[in-house]
């Protein structure tokens, strides 16, 4: 801009607009802004990365539109403002003493809005300043503008207003404004008067239509201008006629509606507001000749006669504000002087009212579709009576006056008949779309303005008009339908026109409340549309169509789906509240269920034997009890059994005698070493058990719970006994328990919360380096908390030097970054890997035990990578050679290096990169294969790897082989692969048994079965398959004669049998990890009793199918292992399912080795993980079967048992907690929408075919854990008592939905229902008897005819009154039908002659709440008063019903049911009683034939065009009755009844075809009429001819 020399002196935050001053050329000049958008640099900017694809590099030029010399200054202000529709750029130019406005339009060319300037379309007034305010047409809007009126200051200092460039009013101060203004009373009289001449000096801070005045005694007044009436119906009439008029009509409006005086006045009333504004219409209508604008002083207005009245003064007085003078007083701003020649006048008023008619008949009829606008429609109607008279209007004149009869003995009628047209009717044309659909209807019965897109004061009527149109076939077209009825449609899919019906009123924000507005037979069809959706609406609906269905349960569901922006909630909120009143405002219930309180209770029962001394001490389990384990286990104790189990914070009872020897407290310590060891590996399942069930608070340190190993003596009144450090070595039992303990208490927080931060863990960091810190690590990184930690933290950690810290924090980091091969993190893990440093580098000595957990963790950060480099030193690690005095931890080195390895390569194994044949032919040597080449590639004879582990010349396969086997199972995990699978082969010959360890023939057969993955098979005969013939047939001899196996090693064939078959049942357990599958807990089940059976009969065997006598052949450690290894593999299976059969069978492992003195440690651990893992997450998670969980369950699985708490040679024990990260929270569980309290609800879960089943469907009762995502199809609500909800899901190979995650279709776990009326919880009425109650309602209520004798009336009085109140509140919690019901049993109404409505209200109460339908009831009564209020003025002759507009409701109610009776609405097993609405049409047509006076007055109306015009009461009730007849059979006009019938006798002669002929010309007119037509203007002229 500066090569213009050009100021920017304005920008616009509307518009792309821009205004500029040339001081050298003294020009001002507006420019509009255009985006540029190049294509090549944005694609190059794109390709090169600079510029991220999501942002599209746009460049934008100014183009100027106009430009005006002259003006030696910029100017002052520059403001947007609108003249007729059109926005205005103001210039300010206070030099000139003048206001400059410029008029801009608006091109809109490929979806792209450009700004010019209308030619000749600016003008100027004088001013000194101005601001926009808003004031005339307050709701309007311009695009994106408001409606800008402009307030000017004159250089005189007076206050104008503008509408664009027509003047207004003339604004002053009040005169009594300056009296408040002095300094005391020491002021002199001249100070006094100079105060009183005030004048305003300037204009400041305009809001909408507030602006401050500053006068010139430097005072400052904050003034309002709004020129919205409070009267909503005169708001109502100017804004359509501001809307319907043309642009020269409006502003004559405006001319007279200002000229009337009509400005925002305090002290006018509603009253006023609408008299003034009908006075316009009247002074025209009384004066048609003759129009003068400036009215003379002696003829005031009643606006005027208001202002000059003593009590506006006096209001005034205390009343701040600014008082309106008639502009028409005003010399010089006259736009319509009175020079105009009064023809002009005459015609430009003619025209108006012609079209003020047709906007305020489109306000009229607006006004017919709002229930709570009948007083404005009938003060509306006299004001369109006196227009439609002035105008001849016969038709419209006539239309009013059937609605409101009694308007025609004050109306009078038309002298003339200058026009026929036909007012629109919206009522005829809803009937016609109920009877003909809306394509065949006559849009000439629709308003102009509601048609008219962006009109809002019709937009009542024009959104009913689109939903009719919408429901009867009319199809969207953009934002309008095809019949070019503007329309919002919501998004959504829909597959009927009832379900486009329910978008369109959601999309129109039409709501329950705006629904019961309506009158009672137009909103029949609307609710028909909602209720034969509220079943199965589709899926992908707002939350507002959900709330319109009544359906809350799927409208919380997408709600709580939505952005999780605080802003966008609130405004979702309030939309929801809007649309859902007054029927989503249920009362919660605030007494729990009793049997829920009950369950509730359980969280304070102690756990504790009855002798126990202490019961607050803290456990650890403290939180497991919520609302999801208190309703899956309801009154069942088994929590509280595991968490007795697993409790390890207080002392465990000894069993010894009351007077206690030398040898009894040697037993005793005894007792307590094992139970201490017991004790010691709790805290693992306990880990399992309160997986992610707390959240923690990050201004609190963080409590570990404590581990105690001693003992309480309940025979010694509870004395503690600790364990005797001189006998035993108690320290070994503190290092790794306290570990276990410190992880168990990290694991119960919940993953990913964002509620942990760096800061809180450097606060729970302890001065010394501990065991519980580690632990506690370790904890914290398998729930993904430790990427919290920088690179500084974490070099802290490891400068402490504590083994077991960085063990913890290895593992933790790893887990925390999984998968994601982060470089710093991969530095630190290599740093513990020596084979990883280069050659000059000096030898650290890193305890192996490091080295173990460095190399598992590297492979869970590469996991799944293939990375080449980093398989490669994993497999020379495998077979590194011992160093010094680490040779007893060899195995479980190499063990780790072969978990890394399979990580890193998972599921690789069939398209890794190609040096993968290399690596598979070292690790087939690792297994011991033979030097021949291998059938996968040649081996590598210069390979060396790092260090190669070597004992001599070849590898020590007892060490490698494990190592090895995992490996290759890691990498052809779920492959299939052949190649693989003929490799890992069992022995076949007694020869192979005997030269291979019978724990390595364990893992081959875990190997090959999760190769051929598919193969596996939850029966008897795969298990069997799985152990070679000559094993098969040396068992089943076991029982002959042993002579003839001699030369059999028998010990050997037992062996490899008892762990071929626990190898098969690990493969089973993981096949079936998380399934819960019935099959596999049977055999997995039966083969743990049957080696339970084998170690010590105990009872039954489950089978003749297994083979006797093993114990014999094996030893009992080898069945311990085996035996426990089945159980955690059950376990597994059933995982988070709390499964009752095997955790008695847990407790019986549990309390048998503790009495028969068979405690091992390893075997405490199996138990204590298996209660965990049964009980995972207190119920709610399970196990997945995808790669990386199946990977980490081995590891965690892998089959060697610790042998004592620092036992870790062959496995790091902290390698047993890696489950969590095969862990998922697949639980789901049910919410009652209107309580909010979880509840039990049957589920139908189909799961899609795989090649175990095909497509299977089972019941689910919720609280209850869901299948795998891989296999989930389809989850549906089911069950009688609650509506059904069905979710449609896409099975894939993906983990479960994380916390928080938008695209959940669970909502992180939860399902909200909603009950139907009518039926109880399952926690309250678990059979359904409560329930029944529903059904014999009808009984309670006593159908029985109110016409019986008054003494059994009055013997059932009291029940029926308190029954009724009792069932209705069974059915629903609504207070007004419950005040409903108690107002229809009231004991004084049996004294009444109400007798029968009181019946007709029980059985639409019942009928209503027993369906679900409440809304109902509003329509039903409203329909039956409305035929009583007619009976009423029979008998009477007086009634509550002094018009007809219920009459046209009552026949939209009778076309609605033949719409449904003839098929073109979808019925639902009939909404509303067809019975009902035909008795409604008969009763109707009763009362219409009981007036002996109708014929006589119908004939006098149609022959004389005249009403009975007689003012008693009873030719009152013969023109209200005459109205009903009218409009009941749809009689025309009698202007058009005349027409058609001159138009039948100038065509034919003979009267008998008269109705034939009537009919085709009057096809809406009932046949009844017709023949009354015929009979007036055919049958009298036979009459005269005979």
């Amino acid at each position: 801009m500066k090569d213009y020399d050009e100021r920017t002196i304005w920008t616009s935050d509307l518009l792309p607009l821009m205004t500029s001053y040339n001081k050298g050329k003294m020009q001002h000049s507006v420019w509009a802004a255009e985006f540029i958008e190049s294509n090549l640099e944005a694609s190059a900017s794109c390709a090169s990365g600079i510029v991220p694809d999501a942002v599209l590099p746009k460049r934008i030029s100014f183009r100027r539109i106009w430009q005006a010399k002259g003006a030696k200054k910029a100017a002052s202000k520059v403001f947007l403002a609108t003249d007729d529709a059109v926005p205005v750029i103001c210039f300010l130019i206070l030099e000139q003493k003048k206001l400059l406005s410029v008029g801009l339009q608006t091109v809109e060319i490929n979806n792209e809005i450009l700004f010019d300037v209308k030619a000749d379309v600016s003008w100027s007034v004088s001013a000194i300043a101005a601001a926009p305010v808003v004031v005339t047409r307050s709701q309007v809007k311009i695009g994106l503008l408001p409606h800008l009126d402009i307030i000017v200051l004159s250089p005189e200092n007076d206050l104008f207003l503008y509408s664009g460039k027509q003047c207004l009013c003339r604004y002053v101060l009040p005169s009594w404004l300056g009296e408040s203004i002095g300094f005391g009373d020491g002021v002199s009289a001249k100070t006094d008067s100079g105060f009183r001449d005030l004048k305003i000096t300037g204009l400041s801070d305009a809001v909408l239509g507030c602006i401050n005045l500053s006068v010139n005694h430097s005072q400052i007044f904050r003034c309002a201008l709004t020129g919205k009436p409070s009267s909503s119906l005169a708001n109502d009439c100017i804004a359509a006629i501001a809307e319907g008029l043309r642009s020269d009509l409006y502003s004559l409006f405006l001319s007279l509606l200002w000229g009337d005086g009509h400005s925002d006045q305090k002290s006018s009333s509603i009253h006023f507001e609408w008299e003034a504004l009908c006075n316009i219409f009247l002074e025209i209508c009384q004066k048609p000749t003759v129009v003068h604008l400036k009215q003379p002083k002696t003829s005031e207005s009643s606006w005027e006669f208001l202002l000059s009245s003593k009590f506006h003064k006096t209001y005034s007085r205390f009343h701040n504000g600014i008082t309106s003078i008639n502009r028409l007083d005003l010399e010089g701003i006259v736009p319509f002087d009175s020079k105009i020649c009064s023809e002009e006048t005459l015609g430009s008023s003619c025209e108006l009212m012609v079209q003020s008619l047709d906007c305020l008949h489109a306000v009229y009829e607006s006004l017919k579709m709002d229930n709570l606008r009948k007083q404005d429609l009938h003060h509306l109607a006299v004001l369109l009576c006196n227009i439609a008279k002035f105008l001849d209007e016969k038709c419209y004149l006539d239309y009013y006056i059937r609605d409101f009869p009694r308007l025609s003995t004050t109306i009078g009628a038309c002298t003339t008949l200058s026009s026929s047209r036909k007012p629109p009717n919206l009522f005829r044309w809803l009937e016609n779309c109920l009877r003909r659909g809306c394509l065949s209807t006559n849009f000439d019965d629709l308003p102009d303005l509601i048609r008219r897109d962006g009109c809002s004061i019709v937009s009542w009527a024009r959104k009913v008009v689109s939903f009719y149109s919408v429901l009867f076939g009319d199809k969207p077209e953009g934002r309008t339908l095809s019949s070019g009825v503007p329309c919002n449609i919501a998004p959504g899919s829909y597959s009927s026109n009832e379900e486009l019906t329910i978008l369109a009123m959601a999309g129109e924000r039409f709501g329950l409340h705006q629904l019961d507005l309506l009158p009672s037979g137009v909103s029949l069809p609307l609710r028909h549309a909602l209720d034969s959706c509220r079943e199965s609406p589709p899926a992908d609906w707002p939350a507002i169509a959900y709330v319109l269905l009544g359906r809350e349960d799927m409208a919380l569901s997408v709600f709580r789906n939505l952005s999780s922006s605080k802003e966008l909630e609130m405004q979702s909120n309030k939309s929801l509240i809007s649309m859902s009143i007054p029927y989503m405002l249920h009362l919660h219930p605030v007494i729990v269920p009793s049997s829920l309180s009950e369950s509730i209770g359980l969280e304070n029962t102690k756990i504790e034997d009855t002798n126990s001394v202490d019961g607050s001490v803290i456990d650890g389990m403290e939180h497991i009890f919520n609302s999801y384990t208190q309703l899956r286990y309801g009154r069942d104790l088994r929590l509280n059994e595991v968490r007795r189990l697993l409790c390890s914070a207080r002392p465990v009872v000894v069993q010894t005698s009351a007077n206690p020897t030398i040898s009894d407290q040697e037993q005793q310590q005894d007792q307590l070493w094992r139970i201490a060891q017991r004790t010691a590996v709790l805290p693992l399942g306990r880990g399992a058990f309160t997986l992610s069930t707390i959240h923690t608070l990050l201004t609190e340190a963080f409590t570990v719970p404590k581990l105690v190993l001693a003992g309480r003596l309940p025979a010694q009144q509870n004395a503690i006994v600790n364990l005797d450090p001189n006998i035993r070595n108690i320290q070994e039992l503190k290092t790794w328990p306290e570990f276990h303990n410190a992880v168990a208490a990290g694991l119960r927080l919940a993953p990913l919360q964002g509620k942990v931060s760096r800061t809180w863990i450097k606060y729970n960091k302890p001065g010394d380096p501990n065991a519980v810190h580690a632990g506690l690590l370790f904890g914290l990184g398998l729930q993904g908390y430790l990427h919290v930690l920088n690179l500084s933290d974490i070099y802290q950690y490891f400068t402490q030097d504590h083994e077991i810290t960085t063990v913890g924090l290895m593992l933790g980091l790893a887990a925390s970054y999984r998968r994601t091969m982060q470089p710093d993190i991969a530095k630190a893990l290599f740093f513990h890997v020596p084979a990883r440093y280069q050659a000059s580098y000096a030898e650290f000595e890193i305890p192996t035990l490091l080295q173990s957990a460095a190399l598992v963790s590297v492979g869970m950060l590469f996991e799944g990578s293939a990375h080449l480099q980093t398989m490669q030193l994993l497999l020379g690690e495998i077979g590194r050679r011992s160093a010094g005095d680490n040779v007893l931890e060899r195995e479980g080195y190499a063990v780790s290096a072969g978990f890394s390895l399979g990580l890193v390569a998972l599921g690789r194994g069939g398209d890794a990169l190609g040096s993968m044949d290399s690596l598979v032919n070292r690790l087939l040597q690792y297994l011991g294969a033979k030097e021949e080449k291998s059938i996968l590639a040649p081996s590598l004879e210069n390979h060396r790897s790092a260090a190669q582990t070597t004992d001599g010349s070849t590898s020590n396969v007892d060490i490698t082989a494990p190592g090895a086997i995992i490996a290759l199972t890691l990498m052809y995990l779920k492959t299939e692969s052949e190649v693989i699978f003929s490799k890992l082969s069992i022995p076949q010959t007694h020869y192979d048994l005997e030269c291979i360890r019978p724990d390595f023939i364990m893992l081959r057969v875990i190997a090959r079965n999760l190769i051929m993955w598919s193969r596996i098979c939850p029966t008897c005969d795969w298990i069997q398959s799985q152990v070679p013939e000559v094993v098969r047939n040396g068992i089943s001899h076991l029982r002959d004669d042993m002579d003839d196996m001699y030369e059999v090693d028998v010990e050997a064939l037992v062996q490899a049998y008892v762990n071929i078959v626990a190898g098969a049942c690990i493969s089973l357990g993981l096949r079936f990890a998380g399934t819960r599958d019935g099959n596999a807990r049977d055999l997995l089940n039966n083969y743990a009793l049957y080696l339970l059976n084998e170690i010590k009969p105990l009872s039954a065997t489950p089978g003749n199918a297994f083979p006797r006598g093993i114990s014999k052949y094996v030893d009992r450690g080898t069945l311990e292992m085996c035996l426990y290894l089945i159980i955690i593999s059950l376990s597994v299976v059933m995982a988070g399912s709390g499964d009752l059969q095997v955790f008695r069978l847990l407790r019986f492992l549990r309390s048998r080795n503790s009495a028969d003195g068979h405690a091992n440690y390893g075997t405490q651990m199996a138990v204590s993980l298996a209660t965990g893992f049964l009980f995972l997450g207190g119920g709610m998670r399970t196990f997945s079967t995808n790669d990386g969980s199946l990977a980490m369950l081995l590891i965690t699985l892998y089959p060697r048992l610790p042998s004592g708490p620092n036992d870790n040679r062959c496995h790091l024990q902290a390698f047993r907690h890696l489950y969590v990260l095969a862990t998922e929270a697949r639980w789901l569980q049910t919410i009652d929408v209107d309580s909010g309290l979880p509840v039990y609800a049957p589920l139908e879960v189909t799961v899609k075919e795989t090649k175990l089943y095909s497509e299977t469907r089972f019941c689910e009762i919720t609280p209850c854990i869901l299948p795998e995502r891989a296999i989930l199809k389809r989850i549906c609500v089911c069950g009688p008592r609650y509506w059904p909800q069905q979710i449609e899901l896409v099975p894939e190979e993906k983990n479960w939905w994380s916390f928080g995650d938008k695209s959940d279709p669970f909502n992180s776990g939860v399902i909200y229902v909603k009950r139907k009326v009518g039926a109880c919880s399952y926690v309250d009425d678990p059979v359904g008897c409560q329930s029944l109650l529903s059904r014999a309602m009808h009984k309670v209520f006593g159908l029985r005819t109110l016409g019986e004798s008054n003494m059994i009336a009055n013997s059932h009085r009291e029940l029926d009154s308190e029954s009724v109140d009792h069932l209705v509140s069974t059915f629903s919690s609504d207070p007004s039908l419950i005040a409903f019901a108690q107002l229809c049993c009231d004991k004084s109404w049996n004294n009444r002659s109400d007798s029968e409505f009181k019946e007709f209200c029980l059985q639409v109460l019942f009928d209503c709440i027993s369906k679900d339908r409440p809304a109902l009831l509003q329509v039903y009564l409203s329909l039956y008063t409305t035929i009583g209020s007619m009976a009423d003025l029979l008998v009477k002759s007086d009634s509550n019903m002094c018009d007809s507009l219920s009459i046209s409701s009552l026949k939209v109610a009778l076309a609605y049911n033949e719409a449904v009776s003839s098929g073109r609405l979808a019925s639902s097993g009939g909404f509303v009683q067809s019975i009902f609405l035909s008795s409604l049409r008969k009763r109707c047509e009763e009362i219409l034939n009981c007036s002996t006076e109708l014929k006589i007055n119908l004939r006098n109306y149609l022959t004389s065009e005249a009403w009975p015009d007689d003012k008693s009461s009873k030719l009152q009730k013969d023109i209200i009755i005459l109205s009903w007849y009218l409009k009941w059979f749809s009689v025309p006009s009698p202007s058009i009844i005349k027409a058609a019938v001159e138009k039948i006798k100038s065509k034919s002669k003979n009267s008998t075809w008269a109705i034939p002929l009537l009919r085709l010309l009057l096809p809406s007119t009932h046949i009844s009429a017709i023949s009354e037509i015929d009979s007036v203007f055919f049958s009298s002229d036979e009459t005269t001819v005979s």
